[in-house]
């Protein structure tokens, strides 16, 4: 008895681990499998509404063109902006390796070494092999795209078959109960990326208004960068921040401009990623901070940057779906920031 007694305490653990491993190894199809129910989530109202005036067909080509124009902008943006800093960080390799080799002097003198496998690799030589890293990024970016469009494709044809299937009496009342579910997630999730793009765009205007300001060089590319990036939360805006920081030290060739610049992108990020989002997304989207970066950095791990992106609506589903049952409504409890229960499921 104690043997079967442990053997069922140990399943779930085991489970647990399987499941791990599979969404790690199996992340080549996972991964964009995920993101086009994310985007058929978003995307899925305006097909409704288009296939209501114009043939199915017609209406799914206009959806798809809408989507990867949206996808094209955001991209371009983030492409443009880094492309411009790979240029200037070329071109100014050589005030950079100054600036680097005055610091560890500077700390060697004080007892503090940093030189040695860091000095080798800080140079024109390094920057030209991660150069070539991001080509090859880009390359796998565009097959993953591909993918990602005939899931997409493929789904919105299904949505309202597999909507009927789900109200079939068969598998009542649990595909009522899935029918409302997914309702509330699709309204939950364009909820969110419509703050969260609002946000963006406010977030990279004036960071790029900061640094025509304070004189930093490529300022439209810096406030492309962050417009981008702060799709992403919490890893997105500390990126965005720490490169131009970073640059700062290597144009002024001073750590108290340095100093400046880092506290006015925090102070940037914290207002509008603090207050002004919480205020325009509402109770009913709140989530705690913790839970948050913990499903930032979970999902990082597992499916890299593309996780990142996608942690917090993975989150999101996992709590409404959570919220479901008496047993699990619990987790969606904890889970939830603000000081009531998340909503149930509408009809």
């Amino acid at each position: 008895m104690e043997r079967f007694g442990a053997s069922r305490s140990i399943s779930p653990i085991a489970t647990g681990i399987l499941v791990l491993a599979l969404l790690y190894f199996a992340q080549s199809i996972l991964v964009p499998f995920t993101f086009s129910i994310f985007v058929i989530a978003l995307v899925w109202p305006l097909q409704a509404a288009l296939q209501r005036r114009m043939p199915k067909l017609l209406a799914l080509l206009i959806t798809l063109m809408v989507t990867i124009v949206v996808v094209v902008v955001v991209g371009s943006a983030v492409f443009w902006g880094f492309g411009r800093l790979g240029q200037w960080l070329f071109a100014n390799a050589g005030r950079f390796q100054a600036i680097y080799v005055d610091w560890t002097n500077w700390l060697d003198e004080r007892g503090i070494a940093i030189a040695g496998p860091l000095a080798d690799r800080f140079d024109v030589t390094w920057l030209v092999g991660f150069t070539q890293g991001v080509a090859g990024r880009l390359n796998s970016v565009a097959g993953f795209a591909v993918l990602v469009f005939i899931f997409v494709m493929l789904g919105l044809l299904e949505v309202e078959d597999f909507g009927r299937r789900l109200r079939s009496p068969a598998v009542q009342p649990f595909g009522e109960k899935v029918l409302a579910a997914n309702r509330e997630i699709g309204d939950k999730l364009r909820r969110f990326m419509a703050v969260r793009s609002l946000a963006s765009v406010l977030t990279g205007l004036v960071v790029w208004a900061f640094a025509l300001a304070a004189g930093l060089e490529l300022a439209a590319a810096w406030g492309a960068i962050a417009f981008a990036l702060n799709y992403i939360p919490f890893l997105g805006p500390l990126i965005a921040t720490v490169f131009p920081t970073l640059f700062a030290i290597a144009q002024f060739e001073s750590w108290q401009m340095a100093v400046i610049v880092f506290i006015s992108l925090n102070l940037i990020q914290f207002v509008i990623g603090s207050y002004l989002e919480p205020l325009l997304t509402g109770a009913s989207l709140a989530i705690s901070p913790f839970a948050v970066i913990f499903a930032v950095f979970f999902w990082s791990f597992m499916w890299g940057l593309s996780g990142a992106f996608i942690g917090v609506p993975i989150l999101i589903v996992f709590i409404v779906y959570c919220a479901l049952d008496p047993s699990s409504r619990w987790i969606a409890v904890l889970l939830a920031g603000g000081k009531g229960d998340p909503d149930e499921p509408s009809a």
